[in-house]
């Protein structure tokens, strides 16, 4: 228990100095250390990191890194999006859930090596493109409710190019978002798992403590080593999880082509 709850801190850290990440992490530490079912961890880990993002969210708001108009305006699209996926989540199983978790690991390890440069001279932009914003809102909504992934690695990049925010505006404005993301989620898995409250609460404690302190880091922390140092983690722990569920993806895929064999000859025969 001592080592899931020096995890916890960790992934706390990680949503304080990035805006992101910490459900990359929670997912992985729920199934792989404590050892509970992926459906069960992952709605366990939009109660973790919603809770540990608006933490530190309001470390953020007094130092004025939050922008809460395109936060009023992402985050809401942003929230349907999540329960519609928790809900399609129901047609999935525990390892397909994984597996799609795991190639998205390997998705955000390309935007975190690529690197963003935060440009102080930057010009947030006055009038926002909504529909850009609505199928964005919405992607990072969808992915988060199906797999657990708060979308820090997307929704970062997204304020940065779309609202032209700086960087830490951007990470802080990200982790408002990704708690009532992350929120409107859990409420989609509730009636789909039971849910181990004194473990949570302890959990979300010890993923506070490592927020808080990720705030403070913040501003002398190397972003840019950080970000390169957390992809290589995410390449090792993404190619893990694959291995990991590599028997079941080849049985899933097997049953879907003998069905798609049978619906094919049941044609063949009416016609």
């Amino acid at each position: 228990m001592i080592i899931a709850n020096l995890l916890a801190i960790l992934i706390g850290l990680s949503l304080g100095v990035m805006g992101g990440g910490g459900s990359i992490l929670t997912v992985p530490i729920l199934v792989y250390v404590i050892g509970m079912d992926p459906k069960d961890s992952i709605a366990l880990s939009l109660a973790i990191v919603g809770s540990t993002s608006l933490i530190g969210s309001f470390g953020h708001y007094k130092k004025g890194n939050i922008n809460l108009r395109i936060a009023s305006v992402f985050g809401p699209i942003a929230m349907g999006g999540t329960f519609i996926g928790a809900k399609l989540a129901k047609f999935m199983s525990g390892s397909t859930q994984m597996i799609i978790f795991a190639v998205i690991m390997l998705i955000a390890s390309i935007f975190m090596f690529k690197g963003r440069k935060d440009n102080e001279d930057i010009q947030e932009v006055e009038k926002l493109n909504y529909p850009l914003v609505i199928i964005q809102g919405l992607f990072v909504g969808i992915v988060t409710g199906t797999v657990g992934v708060g979308g820090g690695f997307l929704i970062v990049p997204a304020l940065v190019l779309m609202a032209g925010l700086r960087m830490k505006k951007a990470v802080g404005t990200s982790l408002l978002i990704i708690s009532l993301n992350s929120f409107s989620g859990f409420l989609g898995y509730i009636d789909q798992v039971e849910v181990p409250w004194p473990f949570l609460l302890t959990f979300i404690l010890f993923t506070g403590i490592g927020i808080a302190i990720g705030n403070k880091l913040v501003d002398y922390v190397s972003g840019q080593k950080l970000k390169k140092g957390f992809a290589v983690f995410l390449i090792i722990m993404g190619s893990f999880i694959l291995y990991k569920n590599k028997d079941k993806f080849k049985s899933e895929t097997s049953y879907y082509q003998i069905n798609k064999q049978s619906i094919v000859k049941s044609i063949s025969f009416k016609n």
